[in-house]
């Protein structure tokens, strides 16, 4: 990927606020709205959708009320179903558009776009990547707060599927690092500006829990799987030990 445009040009005016400084970024118009607006706006609407699904877990599986860690589950796995559907698929239907539009969503992308400005440059990376998180992991993410919600009788499939989305999660965070890091190592390009909140904060922060919860959620569910094979050969031993008695 190259960005060696006419924007090197001293007499070129730069018109949006993204690095690297000639990145094609078309139409862009300053959001209108403050960030505290902003994100006042996107965490209610995350919430109440949490919650919700929270609540109606609750309901469905009452053993749920007996401890937190499946309920953190339900949410965690709610919050990535929310996000990828609703947050990255607005992405993936208006890449083309989100510097120019006031939208809540194109606002938030606009402002988590000085941190990475592919997802305002309609980078075919990030529109292939982000594609598959909505159309594969969202889905698969709220199946497998369902299958939390339906306790043991389920408990094979949520640990299965648990597996599977755990894995995308964490090859999905594995090659956005890594291919900011190639671009910025191999090719000298820098997608982040350079202070602290959009590199340290948004870049690497916001993005640190998909690498950090899919593993312990990985470990959980192969933890459980091996506790059920050993647990089903130890039957079977007995079975053949009455047999043989």
């Amino acid at each position: 990927m190259t960005h060696h445009t006419a924007a090197n040009s001293p007499d070129t005016e730069i018109s949006h606020p993204y690095f690297p400084r000639d990145a094609p970024i078309q139409n862009y118009a300053p959001n209108v709205a403050s960030l505290p607006v902003i994100l006042v706006g996107f965490g209610a609407l995350i919430s109440v959708f949490v919650h919700r699904v929270v609540v109606v877990a609750r309901r469905c599986n009452p053993e749920l009320k007996k401890g937190y860690g499946d309920q953190l589950v339900v949410a965690w796995f709610a919050l990535c179903g929310w996000l990828h559907i609703f947050f990255e698929g607005y992405f993936v239907l208006n890449h083309a558009t989100l510097a120019s539009s006031q939208s809540l969503f194109s606002q938030l992308w606009k402002e988590y776009g000085l941190s990475d400005s592919r997802y305002l440059s309609s980078d075919p990376f990030m529109l292939c990547i982000e594609t598959l998180t909505t159309l594969i992991w969202g889905p698969l993410s709220l199946l497998t707060a369902y299958y939390i919600t339906q306790g043991k009788k389920k408990q094979a499939q949520r640990h299965i599927v648990q597996i599977i989305v755990c894995i995308g999660h964490l090859y999905g965070v594995a090659l956005y690092y890594g291919t900011c890091g190639y671009a910025e190592r191999m090719r000298g390009i820098v997608f982040s500006r350079p202070e602290f909140m959009y590199y340290w904060v948004y870049y690497a922060g916001l993005n640190a829990p998909w690498a950090i919860v899919p593993a312990v959620l990985l470990w959980q569910s192969i933890k459980e799987i091996v506790r059920a094979f050993d647990k089903a050969g130890q039957d079977g031993g007995q079975k053949e030990d009455r047999k043989a008695n």
